[in-house]
């Protein structure tokens, strides 16, 4: 029998998903890396569904390039921590809620050590390759869930976001790239992607020099990321809360050395 409708900042989500829903995802652990147009979307759309506790991670501050995609870019935030801001606002939204703030270009050790501390849900929001590789590799060595966007530049259709098995992505040269390298780790499944097969036309793609890790940038729109990062989320809160989601291709399944233990 339903409990009495009681107003409180998690009334509405409690009214939709259940009481013993919501207690699973305060339970519940999420590190999210990268806080950029999809990772702070995802963040955000993760704490105000009631997770108990969270961890962010981005090294990067606040540029004016980023204010037509980025929550937290604003005129009055350029050349803030991005990691500070968006802990900033995760507390404002939940003032309970267990927070870990890193403000750090994470990889090598220093990745296996943040992994270690153990999470029920691994948000990879990281747009270069080599941090993507070696986070969702040790990820997934570690038996953890991860969710990983792929590409949003260069796109302008929301409704072409899809969400499946890296197995199944298309038309995506992010997750073409980074297939190739997982599967030399041996990994050629077993975690989410949220990708667009939309072509992207390669004259809004232009070379750059003197920027951390990118040989390139890419035109982006403003609501493009944000809908990654929200698609991100409701993979994590669905599967952490137990509510069922639909695949338009392959189920998720752990890496066949996983499977082996």
């Amino acid at each position: 029998m339903m409990k009495p409708y009681k107003e409180n900042w998690q009334s509405a989500t409690e009214l939709l998903i259940g009481r013993e829903k919501l207690d699973r995802l305060k339970a519940s652990s999420v590190l999210i890396v990268g806080l950029g147009g999809v990772g702070a979307y995802a963040a955000e759309m993760i704490c105000r569904a009631g997770t108990g506790s969270i961890t962010i991670v981005d090294g990067d501050t606040i540029h004016p390039r980023n204010r037509n995609r980025q929550l937290i870019a604003l005129t009055s935030t350029e050349g803030s921590p991005k990691a500070v801001l968006m802990g900033n606002r995760l507390r404002e939204i939940n003032p309970e809620l267990d927070l870990t703030v890193i403000q750090e270009y994470i990889r090598d050790e220093r990745m296996c050590e943040i992994l270690d501390r153990g999470f029920d849900y691994v948000v990879d929001a990281i747009d270069t390759l080599s941090p993507k590789v070696y986070l969702i590799y040790n990820s997934l060595k570690r038996g953890l869930p991860v969710v990983s966007s792929m590409g949003a530049g260069g796109r302008s259709d929301p409704l072409r976001i899809m969400i499946n098995d890296i197995s199944e992505t298309k038309g995506c040269n992010l997750a073409r790239m980074l297939r190739k390298r997982l599967h030399r780790l041996g990994i050629n499944s077993g975690f989410t992607a949220v990708y667009s097969p939309e072509p992207v036309d390669k004259s809004r793609v232009m070379p750059v020099s003197g920027e951390r890790n990118k040989a390139s940038v890419v035109g982006t729109i403003s609501y493009m990321p944000p809908a990654f990062g929200i698609c991100c989320a409701s993979v994590v809160i669905r599967d952490l809360a137990g509510i069922p989601r639909q695949y338009s291709g392959t189920q998720p399944a752990a890496p066949e050395f996983l499977r082996k233990r």
